[in-house]
């Protein structure tokens, strides 16, 4: 029989996705995921064979913490203004309240790993797709019920949201300044009201 794991693996897995959010993953040593999980390199290695295993259990970790229950909402039926303006002041607020400026792990592993790690890359792919698409359904439904204009494709829009949500992330990360990063709101809101393409 094969024993038992003796430890919470949902546990070492949020460890290790805030030690990685920190740190990046070239940054992040095995020694410094057995102090942030308390685990031995025995243990780190039989639970998830590698280095590499366990980032990606953290990336699916960070993907069903932060971007599902994101994609749920928007997915919720409340109206697309006030719901965009939510998850944007949202994104702002969770920024802010960030003291320690942890990183995104989508974005830090679409600018440290995606190019040279396809396992990463299709997760990084995945998460951003499935919020890519929640935006544009969202889109697509208030420009049909005429809550907002359809001049601009309800694709593109949605690309320029989620492209407006990594950035505020970015900017952030350099300075979690509240007004100015809200003024990149504003802007962002007011591109949903253009009836016409630039």
């Amino acid at each position: 029989m094969a024993r038992i794991r003796e430890f919470d693996t949902e546990a070492a897995v949020e460890a290790a996705m805030n030690a990685f959010r920190r740190r990046g993953y070239e940054g992040t040593s095995v020694q410094d995921l057995v102090s942030a999980t308390g685990l031995g390199r025995g243990s780190l290695y039989a639970a998830f064979g590698s280095k590499e295993g366990l980032y990606l259990a953290a990336m699916d970790r960070y993907r069903e913490r932060y971007a599902l229950p994101l994609v749920e909402l928007l997915r919720g039926g409340a109206p697309a203004r006030e719901l965009l303006r939510e998850v944007l002041v949202g994104t702002v607020d969770a920024i802010v309240r960030d003291g320690s400026r942890q990183a995104c792990l989508i974005v830090g592993a679409t600018t440290e790993r995606i190019a040279h790690d396809p396992k990463a890359a299709a997760h990084v792919r995945s998460t951003t797709a499935s919020l890519e698409d929640a935006l544009c359904e969202l889109i697509a439904e208030a420009q049909a019920s005429g809550e907002l204009p359809a001049a601009r494709g309800a694709r593109d829009l949605a690309r320029f949201l989620l492209v407006t949500m990594q950035g505020l992330k970015v900017m952030g990360a350099i300075d979690p300044d509240r007004p100015s990063l809200m003024g990149a709101v504003e802007v962002a809101l007011g591109a949903l009201d253009r009836t016409g393409t630039a």
